[in-house]
């Protein structure tokens, strides 16, 4: 598995719902267009971070939706930078090749920044599979949620 190294291509479907989430800056941080969005509990109670494969998610966590847009902050800055988010009841297409037509309603992990999964582990939870076109997975998001599956 590979984490984003620049924003992911996605599409978009419906009525779109976007909140801005401050950035934590305990450390520098890189967000890419697709990726996901969380509240590391064991960073800050309060700001996000980008998940990227080296996250262990736990129930304790926020996973707060997909974000809009790229954005880059560097360690120690003041926590004044804000991250658009897509967050429920958006619909967000992903390329992937993971799931079919067959797996609509199940439920939808990222394993890594780009990739989709259907299994929990330490994986955020993003949503539920509502359809598979063309090569994208189309993912009802159900953020923001606190992963008890993790």
């Amino acid at each position: 598995m590979a984490d984003l190294t620049s924003d992911a291509y996605i599409k978009t479907r419906g009525n779109l719902v976007t909140q801005r989430f401050l950035i934590d800056t305990s450390s520098a941080w890189t967000f890419y267009k697709g990726q996901a969005v969380l509240i590391d509990q064991s960073v800050d109670a309060e700001n996000v971070v980008p998940y990227v494969d080296a996250v262990v998610v736990d129930p304790a966590d926020v996973v707060v939706g997909i974000a809009q847009e790229g954005k880059t902050v560097v360690a120690a800055a003041a926590e004044t930078t804000e991250i658009s988010v897509y967050i429920a009841p958006s619909v967000i297409g992903f390329q992937s090749a993971v799931f079919t037509n067959a797996d609509i309603g199940k439920l939808v992990y990222m394993s890594d920044s780009g990739v989709l999964s259907e299994t929990a582990a330490d994986n955020p939870l993003i949503g539920k599979l509502t359809s598979v076109e063309d090569g994208f997975a189309f993912v009802l998001l159900s953020t923001p949620v606190i992963p008890t599956g993790a």
